[in-house]
């Protein structure tokens, strides 16, 4: 049994996991990771995760969460520009489910409505029909993420909560996408609508970093923010059914299954009218 398994699934686990899903020790842990003394920690991660450094800029290193969120470097994640593309926000295992009336997203394990996940409800009616797409982001994951079509982002709503894991372990039994801490917007866009791009924080993850919080145009491909460490989460819905999944893509979704994509790669494309 792993620490995980040990937590979620055992009770003198689940009197130890209260406090560590808690505000407090996750600021606590996160600046541990911002000390300089956290840097000696980078090379063994490196290799336990086989993480290509090549891609990424690593110039200025002074703590272990400034290599948590290093940048990628330019040319290594090109953002596909046609209009009619659905591209990925951040690199990840993604999950998409369609959203209908009356009954509940499907997630992998992970059950839940999108009126409580957004705690509005005229907002989540406007998603009926259409569809949610998780990027679920594991710690050797790039933890830097993308607009994901340009338009008019709207201030940034922020909804406190705990900090469970995202793995599986988690989204079994506990609803981690309606406790969790998380940041959203919504976004005008260009291409697919009104939709929202959410942020979702995880374990030991107390920070979720996102710039220009009081709205304004943005572009696609221009970055939006960072999780500090740990895994964490991307979530994007789109209104309307008018799409049409890659075929590994829908193929996942066929299989109930993930699919590890890259920042910027197209997932799906607008149906022509």
């Amino acid at each position: 049994m792993d620490a995980l398994e040990f937590l979620y699934n055992t009770i003198p686990g689940r009197l130890v996991l209260r406090p560590l899903i808690g505000r407090h020790f996750s600021a606590f842990f996160g600046a541990l990771m911002d000390s300089p003394a956290s840097k000696s920690l980078i090379p063994h991660f490196i290799k336990k995760y086989r993480i290509n450094t090549a891609e990424f800029e690593t110039g200025g290193v002074r703590s272990f969460n400034d290599f948590f969120c290093r940048r990628i470097k330019p040319g290594a994640r090109p953002v596909c520009g046609d209009a009619d593309a659905l591209v990925a926000p951040c690199d990840g295992l993604l999950s998409v489910c369609s959203i209908k009336k009356g009954t509940v997203i499907k997630a992998k394990q992970s059950r839940f409505t999108v009126a409580s996940m957004l705690r509005d409800k005229k907002l989540a009616k406007s998603f009926e029909g259409g569809y949610c797409l998780v990027y679920r982001l594991c710690v050797n994951d790039l933890h830097r993420y993308i607009y994901f079509d340009s338009g008019y982002k709207h201030r940034d709503r922020r909804i406190d909560g705990f900090f469970h894991t995202v793995r599986p372990v988690a989204l079994k039994d506990v609803p981690v996408f309606t406790e969790n801490s998380r940041r959203y917007c919504v976004l005008d866009t260009h291409s697919f609508g009104r939709c929202v791009q959410m942020e979702v924080g995880a374990m030991l993850v107390g920070r979720i970093v996102n710039h220009h919080p009081a709205g304004g145009e943005v572009k696609r491909g221009s970055e939006k923010g960072f999780f500090e460490y740990g895994g964490s989460t991307v979530i994007v819905l789109i209104p309307g059914s008018d799409l049409s999944f890659r075929e590994e893509v829908k193929a996942a979704m066929a299989e109930d299954r993930e699919i590890f994509v890259r920042q910027g790669e197209w997932v799906a494309r607008k149906n022509p009218v």
